[in-house]
């Protein structure tokens, strides 16, 4: 393989002696070019408590391999009156070549330990609207009591992303999520115990109503981002992959489109970081093959659709302690927009062709890794951190069978040195035909919080440069001889 290489990288937001801050990157690209979209949380100081409205970068075109970057700009409407903003989450309605920039508004100066032990109206959902590839903005829209509604009461806090949203081929956008739900009230006046769980909102008329889904039922779960995995005859599911304090990330499927989440799962090739961290999920049509006759890394008509196998088997939390504010426990209600007193109540999880079992408890289940596993049409790209007790060198892993959480390659290391939290984009083939995936990152010398970085690669530098890993598994699980994609 040779000695690993990394992309090179642009700094997009920096520090400034003032102490002004820029923290948790989102990238959009929009059409045409297409047109790439950054954008960042500015801080009076490196804490939470202390952010005004979002910046974001000016728009820039990629061509051919080529970002040329505009000048930094305020979105000055991104806030709401007597809030600061937080979490930019932006997602493109392709069909209206509409994009949205949802965010988080926290009242005042309250720290999120704070939010978790009081539930009330500390936060609101909001949003921005482009019509034009993100030159202008509208107004702001505040969303809190049409997406969350009288969820609210069983809320401590919530907010999106960060990172992008995505949207599904039905045209339904979703925008990723999480709560800090209570579990128990009243002690000694205040909120006893809160268990984060991941979820997302979602609209199906082009972003003019908003609805909230069910959440991650079983694990503590909470900055999440979602794909589209394509499951062949079985259909396609919404994969989610969450930050935990549980040592390692949580997946969770959904078969109706994010309206409920089943069961999730530990992934322990996706190790979390001392404290945890966010990460980035992107999925992406797997490459047609450039060696004869392996199916296994094919995504044409050759493909044979890796089955999906739910059964009924949940799987348990870690064992959690009583009268945490970060503890677990119990299985979430599954939310479905438009709750009122004639609601049947929550609605089960939808199945798709090829799904089977128990209707009562649904989590995956493989007995085995069949030889069709390896040939999924949809591949992953995670970025996050890999260092283990702190945040340190920006990782990039491929995982070619999204549904096995023990397929993920060992990172690609595309920044030695504190790194922090990361969002990915798929930005297509360049004229050569090479896929080519955008990365924006936290970076420093000293601390993650420095500078906001921004780099390229292309899949093929991506299978050049991961560690010899998993990968593809072949007959009686074992690994499949790799070779590159055209």
């Amino acid at each position: 393989m040779g000695t690993p290489r990394v992309p090179t990288r642009t700094a997009l937001f920096q520090s400034e002696r003032s102490g002004l801050t820029y923290r948790v990157p989102a990238l959009l690209p929009v059409p045409p070019g297409p047109t790439l979209l950054a954008f960042a949380e500015q801080r009076l100081s490196p804490y939470d408590a202390h952010a005004p409205p979002p910046g974001a970068r000016g728009a820039a075109r990629w061509q051919g391999g080529a970002v040329r970057w505009g000048a930094a700009l305020v979105l000055g409407t991104a806030a709401l009156e007597q809030h600061r903003s937080m979490n930019p989450c932006p997602v493109l309605d392709a069909r209206t070549a509409r994009s949205y920039l949802f965010f988080v508004a926290v009242r005042g100066q309250t720290p999120e330990l704070a939010q978790i032990s009081q539930a009330g109206t500390l936060r609101a959902s909001a949003c921005l609207t482009s019509q034009d590839a993100g030159r202008t903005w509208g107004g702001v829209r505040d969303l809190t009591a049409e997406a969350v509604g009288g969820a609210e009461r069983d809320w401590a806090t919530f907010a999106v992303g960060p990172g992008h949203g995505i949207q599904l081929p039905s045209g339904r956008l979703l925008v990723p999520a999480y709560t800090y739900r209570v579990d128990r009230r009243e002690c000694f006046g205040r909120i006893c115990r809160t268990s984060p769980h991941a979820f997302a909102f979602y609209s199906d008329d082009h972003g003019q109503t908003w609805c909230h889904g069910g959440l991650v039922p079983n694990l503590r779960s909470g900055e999440c981002q979602l794909a589209v995995v394509d499951g062949g005859w079985a259909g396609s599911v919404l994969y989610c992959n969450a930050r935990s304090p549980l040592g390692s990330r949580v997946q969770a499927l959904s078969t109706d489109d994010g309206t409920s989440f089943l069961p999730g799962e530990l992934v322990p090739a996706l190790p979390e970081t001392a404290r945890g961290c966010q990460g980035s999920i992107l999925g992406f049509p797997a490459p047609p093959p450039s060696c004869p006759g392996d199916e296994g890394w094919s995504g044409g008509s050759r493909v044979t659709p890796f089955p999906l196998n739910l059964s009924a088997r949940a799987q348990d939390s870690p064992k959690e302690g009583s009268g945490d504010t970060r503890g677990g426990g119990g299985l979430g209600r599954t939310e479905k927009c438009g709750h009122g007193p004639g609601d049947p109540g929550p609605r089960e999880p939808r199945l798709g062709p090829g799904f089977h079992g128990d209707r009562r408890d649904w989590a995956p289940q493989r007995p085995g890794p069949p030889a069709a596993l390896a040939q999924s049409p949809t591949w992953l790209l995670y970025s996050h951190p890999a260092g283990r007790r702190a945040r340190l060198h920006m990782g990039i892993r491929l995982n070619r069978s999204p549904l096995d959480p023990h397929s993920w390659t060992e990172p690609w290391v595309i920044y030695q040195g504190p790194s922090g939290y990361s969002d990915l984009a798929h930005l297509g083939p360049t004229p050569e035909g090479a896929l080519t995936f955008a990365c924006v990152y936290e970076s420093g010398v000293r601390v993650s919080y420095e500078e906001i970085s921004f780099c390229l690669f292309s899949l093929r530098q991506v299978l050049r440069n991961v560690p010899a890993g998993p990968g593809p598994r072949g007959p009686g699980g074992k690994p499949r001889a790799q070779c590159w994609p055209s």
